[in-house]
Parts: structure tokens; C-alpha cells; sequence
């Protein structure tokens, strides 16, 4: 999971945004490879290529319910004057035995139902009478109902081209050809591509298990009653979700109060079902911060090369935050901060690249680009920090959604993008060009 142990504390040093990213992804690396049933690897990334053993479709087969026939025994057919074909039997998807298509014969075709021998093209069954002696029918009757559909004679009103309605063999694929490519994400298409091939496992990284905690003794679950000085915990639901959007399998542990033993007993059980530990809270420089009294020593007797650093970040929201390695298999561990936006937005920025990393994927991070920014006045921002503030994008155009305060859950669930105000920067005017990062 991870094979460099995070840079050395330095509490005075003011970390910028982009070298804590580097840290955490210097250290966090991809899973090993497994191999794993199909719908086991939904959500999982390819790590080889994968060849088609077998052409599809495997065989010519009808695109079509109608009948297979040749060419010329069509030719010029028309209501008026109807091509009349002995009816010689019925093709069925799936059978072994295939008939033979001669001279003034037709077979009753079914979609997906192999091309037979000497049948040149198939004519859909709205182009014939059905085999009923009357005009032109719309479908034919089921086998158990109507056997007699097998046999006797059909007439043709309208001719067909050479190979009309016809699913050439290897016309998705060759045998041969590659189906999907290494660092491909299974999803619904893929799966169903593997399957059609015959591949019933295939080798990928698993899916990153995420174990998401809150800290605080005024968290409160929801649907439990709220008393004196206490709210309800969001964040550890925001997180898990998102991890869950990242492609993690994701565990949610309710609030652990502000006790350091506690905390770190807690995290110590959860290390077993973990690829990487998340906390909310606790990070900061208050004297309840216990994420910091728990994880600042953990691992540095026990497990040399691990061990958790308390940091100061150059952005808004999010300044405190943690990072390090816990526990005999280096389990990387980020502690974010308590306030609900600071959480998730640090969660965007430094977790989520984590958790795509430990997936094996290439590009790791969300989409970003260049919008006009809308809004009724200028935008301010310390100067010296990184300030990520949450908008709607549409169009080519941001718009900020509610204030910079890092307690504004009601707007966070309103924003689809972070508009980025550079360090260098304390006022962006409306109209200006400005970095956003979508969140969707």
C-alpha cells in the first residue's frame, strides 16, 4: 500500500498545497493484483490487456425474424407478384443442426439464429405473407402455437440484397483483436464485453478499502436526539460517499468521542479492513484535538518508518491537516479537519488522489478548467493562502455558492465545482478568467 514513509515533521514549515499532495502520493502506492470473478472486478482497474479468443459474433447469424433465403429466388418480388419458396424448416439461436437453404427454398429464421447453408440473405417477416396464403404480417406466430409455420410455402413481396440482415461473423470483434486495455475501469459495458469473450475472471486491483471516522463528543447520529451543544455528524456520511464515488469500498465508524486512548484503540480494530484510514477532526490546535494527542507518536517505537505528521497548509479552507503511515502494514492514514467544508474539500484535493492511486490509475485527479466568473462583486482572499471556494459551472461560467465560512453544509450540497483563488492573489473582479475544479 505504501513503500516511502511521509516527509519528516517541521512545525514551523507552512506546507503548500502542492507538496503535500506530492507527499501523499510519493508514498501511497497501487494494490497488488488479484484475480477475480467478473461482477467481483465491477469497479475494478485492468492490469493487462485483453485479447478476444473468439470472434464475435462467433457466426453469420439473422439480425432479423424472417426468413433465409438466396438471392435470386427473391429477385423482383413484389406484392403483386410474390416469390412463392418452399418452406423447409425452422432455424433457431442456439441450434446444433443447421438446414440447408436450396434452390426455391426458404428457412424461417430467427434472430440471433445461425445463417444457414446456401442461404445468401435474410428477408424480415413483415416483407412476407407469414406462410398464412395473405398479405404482409407483422410477426409470426409462436412455434407451440402455430407448428405449421415451419413447413408449406411463404410468399416474398419485396427482394432482398446479398447478405441483408445478416451479423457477420467477427463484424464486434476478431479473434485476435484487443478488447480492452490494461488500466481500463470495469464498469456494466466492459463486464458484459468479457463475458460475450468468454473470460470468466480477469486480473485487476481491487477496489481500496476506506475506513471513514469522525472524532468529536458533540456528534450525534442521525435520527437520535439532538441535546445541549451537540450536532449531527455529516461528515463522516460525506466521506464515505465520496469514497465510495472514488471507487473505494467504503466503511463508515460512528463518532468516536474526544478521547486519545479511544480513538486509537478504535483505529488500531479497523486496521484490518482497511487500505486507508480517514479521520475528520481533531487536527487542529485546540486542547480536545485528540487526533493529533493519539496518532503525533503512533508508530514511532513499534513500527520503525511510520508515523503520522501534523501539518499547516497554505489554503482556505483546510489549513490543519494530517498525514502518515500506522499499524505492521504502513496503512496510509490522512486526518482532515473538523468543519464540514474544510473536510470535503480536502477530501477533493488529497484523499480522493489517494484512493485512485491505490486503484492503479494514471490520472488521478478530478477534471479541471478555465471559466468566466460570474458574481455580484469581487471575490476576496488571504493572501498567501490557496482559497477554494464552491460554485456552479455552466456554460463556460462560475458562480460562487454561498460564503467562504467552512461550516456551510447547505451550499456545499449546491456546488458542482471549486473556484481556485492562486496564493498570489486577493481579489478576483466579475468577468475574470478563473481555475475551477468539477466536482461532477
Amino acid at each position: 500500500m505504501s513503500s516511502a514513509a511521509p516527509r519528516p515533521a517541521d512545525q514551523d514549515h507552512l506546507w503548500s498545497v502542492d507538496e503535500h499532495l506530492e507527499d501523499i502520493l510519493a508514498t501511497v502506492r497501487p494494490l497488488e493484483p488479484i484475480e477475480l470473478q467478473l461482477l467481483d472486478a465491477q469497479g475494478c482497474v485492468l492490469v493487462e490487456d485483453v485479447t478476444v479468443p473468439v470472434s464475435l459474433p462467433p457466426f453469420d447469424n439473422s439480425s432479423m425474424d424472417g426468413y433465409a433465403v438466396r438471392i435470386a429466388d427473391v429477385a423482383g418480388a413484389s406484392e403483386e407478384f410474390p416469390a412463392v419458396l418452399d418452406v423447409v424448416g425452422d432455424v433457431a439461436a442456439g441450434q446444433a443442426e443447421l438446414l440447408h437453404v436450396g434452390p426455391g427454398q426458404a428457412a424461417r429464421i430467427m434472430t440471433g439464429a445461425p445463417l444457414p447453408p446456401g442461404a445468401e440473405t435474410v428477408v424480415p417477416v413483415e416483407w412476407t405473407d407469414g406462410g398464412l396464403g395473405e398479405g404482409p404480417v407483422s410477426g409470426m406466430r409462436a412455434r407451440s402455437l402455430g407448428p405449421e409455420g415451419a413447413e408449406g410455402h411463404v410468399h416474398v413481396h419485396r427482394p432482398a440484397e446479398a447478405r441483408a440482415h445478416v451479423r457477420a461473423k467477427g463484424s464486434d470483434v476478431r479473434a485476435g483483436d484487443r478488447a480492452l486495455d490494461a488500466g481500463t475501469v470495469l464498469g456494466p459495458p466492459q463486464i458484459a464485453l468479457l463475458a460475450a469473450i468468454g473470460r470468466g475472471t480477469v486480473r485487476v486491483r481491487p477496489r481500496p478499502r476506506v475506513v471513514v471516522m469522525s472524532t468529536g463528543s458533540e456528534l450525534v447520529q442521525p435520527d437520535e436526539s439532538l441535546g445541549t451543544g451537540q450536532i449531527y455528524d455529516s461528515n463522516s456520511f460525506a466521506l464515505t460517499a465520496a469514497a465510495r464515488d472514488a471507487g473505494a469500498i467504503a466503511y463508515r465508524v460512528g463518532a468516536v468521542a474526544d478521547d486519545a486512548e479511544t480513538l486509537r484503540s478504535t483505529i488500531e480494530d479497523q486496521l484490518v479492513r482497511a487500505d486507508l484510514v480517514v479521520t475528520t477532526g481533531g487536527v487542529s490546535v485546540g486542547a480536545y484535538d485528540v487526533v493529533k494527542e493519539a496518532l503525533s507518536s503512533v508508530g514511532d517505537e513499534d513500527e520503525p518508518g511510520s508515523g503520522v505528521d501534523f501539518r499547516k497548509l497554505a489554503m482556505q479552507p483546510g489549513k490543519p491537516q494530517g498525514f502518515g503511515t500506522i499499524g505492521p502494514d504502513h496503512t496510509p492514514l490522512l486526518a482532515l479537519p473538523g468543519n464540514p467544508v474544510s473536510s470535503y474539500v480536502s477530501f477533493e484535493l488529497f484523499v480522493r488522489p489517494a484512493i485512485r492511486t491505490l486503484m492503479g490509475l494514471d490520472d488521478v485527479h478530478r477534471p479541471t478548467t478555465r471559466a468566466t466568473l460570474t458574481a455580484d462583486k469581487a471575490l476576496t482572499s488571504p493572501r498567501g493562502r490557496r482559497q477554494f471556494l464552491r460554485g456552479t459551472y455552466a456554460d463556460g461560467s462560475v458562480s460562487p455558492v454561498g460564503g467562504a465560512g467552512s461550516h456551510l453544509v447547505a451550499a456545499l450540497a449546491q456546488a458542482d465545482a471549486l473556484i481556485v483563488v492562486p496564493e498570489d492573489v486577493e481579489s478576483v473582479e466579475p468577468g475574470a478568467e478563473v481555475e475551477v475544479v468539477l466536482l461532477g
